[in-house]
């Protein structure tokens, strides 16, 4: 169709082109256009016309024609005259393109035949390019059939060359075994040879082929060598531990540790001989550590202090003996015994190396048994914790640790159940279970369980002992034979001062603990030293005499137990408030000495006068005038004997001073009310003169107070 069309609209435009050959007659090619009235034509029908006029009102062309009066069929045909007009220069101008209108006919048929040879070409194209699709799908389908069976190949090479590796023996892995020393490479062939025997064993495939009857020989032979090679070589390590001032640490870190794969490799493949081993290891380990620690311990036992023996308790009268019994030296002359002091530093010490008792011996060192007792049990904790971490490293279980230890804890219970059940030192008692706590803890942060219980055995063990020896201390208290305990002196007395000592070193000791039971143990005390105390004082002959035994034994008390701590708790507290009323009884004691009428009156007639009242009981002059010159003559000379008298009587001049300050006041304020009463007599001013001013007994006092 559109090579039809195209050869037709060629055809006309020749046609056009030689008609402008040959003058070319627009007029005669379009014929002349003429508008007749028709006169013939049927009579139109108005109906709507006046609608229609109506509707063209408003169109501004129809305006002006019906406006100017022209005749409708006048203006048509000028229309139509236009119409033509442009119809004929329209065609005029094509005319006049008519040229390049046939070069584009041309250029549009060439283009139409170039591209049917396109078409042919591509159909061709077409057809080969479906020809390759089905040759690279054939190819394709070839290719991936050719890579699974490839991929199943190499998985059965793999299999098959993994399967050769394991099962095959070589001939250097079998020199190395029989005749290779035990060494790196050794470990090495071990562990190929492992993986040999783990194989045939563990796959079923494996025991049901032909290739394992020939190897599998080989192998146990290889095995069975390998066992008795490396059992031959760990038993020569084990002997040389049992070697004198061999270093154990040193053996087992950078020996035995080497080899530990040699204790794997029997645990896997050869059970009964890792047993031996294991055996043979725990029986040398526990003999090897059970002769150093008894060693050891023979050799701290040299450098013991005996500190208290049975009789040295807080209420035992030192000055007997039994009848049987040594001399011993006087126990109130060794306070320590009672003292915490030095023995302190022990447990701001707790994880300084252990003793060396050689040295300690040849500088004729001596120390109290905590101090060995804490050296001994810090040698056990680094021993232990070396042997725990090596046993689980190099045999892989814990528990052989317990076999191995049981001999030295046998050696170690050996010497410490008799040392305990002969200990009465009270205050070494408390320090080693303070020992023990810090011990536990220092293991806990090392995080080694192994010696958990055997730390809770011995605080389990040290703390009865602890109470039985610190119920002895009370029961001597309670049952203290007070007439030879008494001592004609109103100073301290030695048992107070190992009570004081004694409780100072347990709070001491207790401040970081908050131990309740020993809080409630330290309270029975105090009540038991309370009573005797009380007793002890009874026996002397003035009242005067048993409250300054009384201040004495309270203030040093006082004192002891305030260097165990600021606060001192509620034993300090108790003894306070017993020194404190016990002084307000001696002011009264020492001043009713000097000034016995005075303070009578001022008691009994002062306090009760009332003349507006009882006009009969009025105070008069002749009743206060004896005591008014009676003090003035000798006040001063009063004061001086008191002064004396406290000082010869208090120990410590800091509470005597305390006291005569105290007396001094209360004086003041007795002679005070006495003044006030005289001024409420008539004629109480006659006695001004002889009364002595508030200033100069003030004066007085400010001088006593400075003196001590």
């Amino acid at each position: 169709m559109s090579d039809i069309s195209i050869d037709a609209l060629g055809q006309a435009m020749g046609d056009f082109s030689n008609h402008e050959k040959h003058g070319f007659d627009l007029g005669a090619f379009v014929g002349d256009l003429a508008f007749e009235e028709d006169s013939g034509s049927e009579d139109i029908s108005l109906e709507g016309l006046q609608q229609e006029l109506e509707e063209c009102q408003s169109d501004e062309v129809v305006s002006n024609i019906l406006s100017s009066g022209a005749k409708l069929r006048d203006y048509a045909k000028g229309v139509e005259n236009n119409l033509r007009k442009v119809e004929l220069d329209s065609i005029e101008d094509y005319i006049k393109e008519s040229d390049n209108l046939l070069s584009l006919h041309d250029q549009i048929r060439d283009c139409d035949s170039i591209l049917s040879q396109m078409e042919t070409l591509l159909s061709g194209f077409q057809e080969e390019i479906g020809s390759i699709s089905s040759d690279i799908k054939i190819l394709q389908e070839k290719s991936m059939d050719m890579g699974l069976r490839l991929k199943n190949r190499r998985v059965a090479e793999s299999k098959l060359a993994k399967f050769v590796e394991d099962i095959i023996v070589p001939p250097k892995m079998i020199d190395v075994i029989v005749d290779g020393e035990v060494n790196e490479e050794y470990m090495k062939t071990l562990e190929i040879l492992s993986k040999k025997l783990k194989f045939v064993e563990a796959d079923q495939a494996v025991k049901s082929s032909k290739a394992l009857k020939d190897v599998e020989p080989e192998l146990e032979k290889l095995r069975q060598k390998a066992i008795s090679k490396v059992y031959d070589f760990i038993v020569q390590k084990l002997i040389a531990l049992r070697k004198p001032k061999t270093n154990i640490q040193i053996l087992q870190q950078s020996v035995l540790l080497k080899y530990k794969y040699i204790i794997s490799f029997l645990k896997e493949h050869g059970k009964e001989v890792f047993m031996d081993v294991r055996a043979a290891y725990i029986d040398t380990m526990n003999k090897v550590l059970s002769a150093h620690f008894r060693a050891y311990i023979q050799a701290l036992e040299k450098l013991q202090l005996d500190i208290a023996t049975a009789y040295d308790l807080i209420g035992v009268e030192t000055r007997t003996t039994g009848l049987f019994s040594r001399a011993r030296e006087p126990l109130k002359n060794r306070s320590a015994v009672f003292a915490l002091g030095e023995r302190i530093k022990i447990i701001k010490e707790i994880d300084q190396p252990a003793l060396i008792p050689h040295i300690a011996e040849a500088s004729s060192l001596k120390y109290p048994y905590e101090v060995l007792f804490r050296s001994l049990h810090k040698l056990l904790m680094d021993t232990a914790t070396s042997e725990y971490i090596f046993c689980d490293d190099f045999f892989g279980e814990e528990s052989i640790f317990y076999e191995i230890f049981a001999g030295p804890f046998s050696v170690i219970d050996e010497h410490f159940n008799p040392v305990l059940s002969n200990c009465f030192d009270a205050i070494g008692l408390m320090l080693m279970i303070r020992i023990i706590h810090h011990h536990q803890l220092i293991m806990s942060r090392r995080r080694i369980p192994c010696l958990d219980s055997y730390l809770d055995k011995v605080n389990i063990s040290l703390w009865p002992r602890f109470k039985m020896v610190f119920d002895s201390h009370l029961s001597s208290l309670r049952d203290a034979n007070i007439k030879t305990l008494w001592e004609d002196d109103v100073h301290p007395h030695y048992v107070m001062r190992r009570y004081a000592e004694f409780t100072a070193s347990f709070i001491h000791l207790n401040v970081e603990y908050g131990d309740g039971q020993l809080d409630i143990n330290l309270e029975r005390l105090r009540m038991a030293v309370d009573g005797l105390i009380l007793k002890l004082a009874k026996l002397f002959p003035r009242p005067k005499q048993q409250i300054v035994f009384l201040i004495n034994n309270y203030d040093m008390t006082i004192a002891v137990l305030k260097e165990a701590g600021p606060d001192g708790g509620k034993i300090q507290m108790h003894f306070e408030e017993l020194l404190k009323s016990n002084t307000s009884l001696f002011v009264e004691e020492l001043l009713v000495e000097h000034f016995s009428d005075l303070i009578k009156f001022v008691k009994s007639r002062a306090s009760a006068e009332d003349s507006s009242s009882n006009p009969e009981r009025s105070i008069t002059i002749a009743e206060v005038e004896p005591l008014v010159r009676d003090f003035g003559s000798r006040w001063k000379t009063a004061i001086e004997l008191m002064d004396k008298d406290i000082i010869t009587s208090f120990s410590n001049f800091l509470c005597g001073m305390d006291i005569l300050r105290a007396a001094l006041t209360q004086l003041l304020l007795y002679y005070t009310r006495l003044t006030d009463c005289i001024k409420k007599i008539d004629g109480g001013s006659a006695l001004n003169r002889d009364l002595v001013s508030i200033q100069s007994i003030m004066y007085e006092i400010r001088k006593y107070s400075k003196t001590f």
